[in-house]
């Protein structure tokens, strides 16, 4: 290897190792029993590996543009980082998507339960959950006594979220399942099975614990008022794209992205059912028994079966698929999170697959009609075919850009990408799916609409019939996406408080499309008549994740 990959690889190593919730995500072995810490000092040593590595990547010789690329990936992510540590974002590191907190209870979702090693696994992370807890609260507590706190919103969403993992608000606790199903499987030791209820109490006891730390201690010191402002925001933007764009302008093309597809629903909804209009032909979509699935395990299924069907077709036309990339998990995810389908990327050596997650949110019904382009996003040729392809091109890529390269922009960019290539391909020619993707990309302009209007308060546009220039606040912002965005009030619900818990993902997903888009469209030009897509989507695997500015430059978008 090089000695750009030889630093790369030293980085993943010594981050797994203060990173062991990382470590699990990524499938590398050694950590199994530990837990990442997340008090002051466990983020300070993660930040000065950072530091160190980025001065050994400057100083480091570059052999080949295979290097450079890698260079500049990993560069321009350890610097963002490193300013997020500096603005001390870690000290108010506190929301309901995607915080310590989660990590910390959804690490078990990636851990393996086959054998009496794998579930001693278990019940040694679950014993170190409350230590882990602990250090969470001393980060918190930390940026209480600097004034730099999360919201209360957040606070009192996680709040929740850690009643109902342990059990406290009605429903069975998360942590008791664990030690439930390694009673219910083919594994016997009475001693095992103790110690996994003795650390699901603990478990249960933390997190209940936690939750009434944040209602009782942390809420009244937490910040009332949601926007963050241009300044934190257009941090955040950087960080989840990997660029700078003018935020002005990119408020004014949601709006007009919007206005677009909100035509073409019109259109769509016409071809389905005549003079309905979008709202009746959602309704009809909604209440038609033959449009729909009842049954979480059928649906599941439902969802299993189009996945496998989906790379049966793509492979060897579209995309040239790997046999490790060809397996994945369609699995419904446990309670107590936001209410958005997700997907988790396979271990480093495919031993644990790709998995997508879908919140049922208790419904046992499931109109089909908006999810098979969801499940074109989350799964192939979306998620899954992007990241299950970098983790396996490891001839290509370094270890750091296989495991822990990319910005939301570029994989989020991806996946609505996705989407519009499976329309693109003749996948949606059902109008009821159609109809459903450009729901999901209706949903993606409001969120831009919404996330810069509601974090920069800006006015709302003079030329839209809703609240014409009234200023953005967070009431308004639900109210828009309710009448907008086409989906139900409580996922509507659950998705302005997450943009408000993490300001400038949201507007990641349409920005990074337009990269992509971008990016496919400079390659045209290049190419003239002999552009080949499935050459494109190739080539861009091999270059590797990145962020979006870095992208432009290679693709010359």
């Amino acid at each position: 290897m090089s000695a750009i990959y030889d630093l790369a690889d030293d980085y993943v190593v010594r981050y797994a190792a203060l990173s062991p919730n990382a470590a699990t995500s990524m499938g590398i072995p050694g950590h199994e029993t530990e837990l990442t810490d997340f008090s002051p000092d466990g983020h300070e040593a993660r930040a000065a590996l950072e530091r160190e590595t980025l001065a050994a990547l400057a100083a480091a010789p570059g052999e080949d543009d295979r290097d450079r690329v890698a260079r500049d990936a990993m560069s321009e992510s350890m610097r963002l980082s490193g300013e997020l540590h500096d603005a001390g974002e870690r000290f108010r590191s506190l929301n309901i998507l995607a915080s310590p907190l989660q990590s910390l209870r959804r690490v078990f979702d990636l851990m393996p339960r086959e054998t009496e090693e794998h579930w001693s696994n278990i019940a040694a992370r679950l014993a170190a959950l409350p230590a882990g807890v602990d250090g969470l609260r001393q980060t918190l507590d930390a940026g209480i006594e600097r004034g730099m706190v999360s919201t209360q919103r957040q606070a009192s969403e996680c709040a929740k979220q850690c009643a109902t993992w342990s059990g406290a608000a009605g429903v069975p606790s998360y942590f008791d399942g664990l030690a439930e199903a390694f009673e219910a499987s083919d594994v016997t030791s009475e001693g095992l099975a103790a110690q996994l209820r003795s650390g699901a109490a603990a478990a249960n006891e933390a997190f209940a614990g936690f939750g009434r730390y944040l209602d009782d201690t942390y809420v009244p010191a937490a910040e009332p008022h949601d926007p963050v402002g241009r300044d934190r925001y257009a941090l955040g933007v950087q960080v989840f794209t990997g660029a700078s764009p003018d935020l002005d302008e990119t408020y004014e093309w949601g709006w007009s992205e919007l206005h677009r597809i909100e035509a073409e629903m019109e259109a769509t909804a016409e071809r389905i059912a005549p003079g309905l209009g979008v709202e009746g032909v959602k309704e009809l979509l909604e209440s038609d028994p033959d449009r729909a699935i009842d049954g979480v395990d059928a649906f599941q299924q439902w969802m299993q079966n189009l996945q496998e069907t989906t790379i049966a077709e793509l492979n060897g036309t579209h995309f040239d698929l790997p046999e490790e990339v060809q397996r994945i998990e369609a699995l419904i995810a446990p309670p107590g999170g936001p209410l958005a389908m997700y997907y988790t990327g396979p271990s480093e050596d495919f031993s644990r697959p790709g998995r997508t997650w879908y919140p049922t949110a208790g419904k046992t019904r499931f109109p089909l009609w908006g999810e098979v382009s969801i499940a074109y996003h989350e799964g192939v040729p979306g998620h899954h075919l992007q990241i299950g392809m970098t983790v396996y091109l490891r001839e290509h890529l370094s270890r750091w850009q296989r495991l822990m390269g990319g910005s939301s922009g570029y994989s989020e960019g991806w996946g609505l990408y996705a989407e519009r290539l499976m329309g693109e391909l003749g996948y949606l020619e059902n109008p009821d799916y159609y109809l459903g993707m450009l729901r999901a990309q209706a949903l993606r302009c409001a969120r831009i609409v919404v996330d810069i209007g509601m974090h920069l308060e800006l006015p709302i546009a003079e030329h839209d019939h809703f609240h014409p220039g009234e200023t953005w606040t967070p009431e308004l912002g639900l109210e828009f996406v309710l009448q907008r965005a086409h989906f139900p009030a409580d996922f509507m619900a659950s998705e302005v408080d997450r943009y408000l818990g993490v300001p400038g993902q949201a507007i990641s997903y349409k920005v990074g499309e337009r990269a992509w888009l971008d990016a496919r469209e400079a390659a045209r030009r290049r190419d003239g008549a002999s552009f080949d897509l499935a050459a494109f989507h190739a080539r861009a695997f091999e270059l590797g994740p990145m962020g979006l500015d870095q992208m432009r430059r290679e693709f010359g978008g």
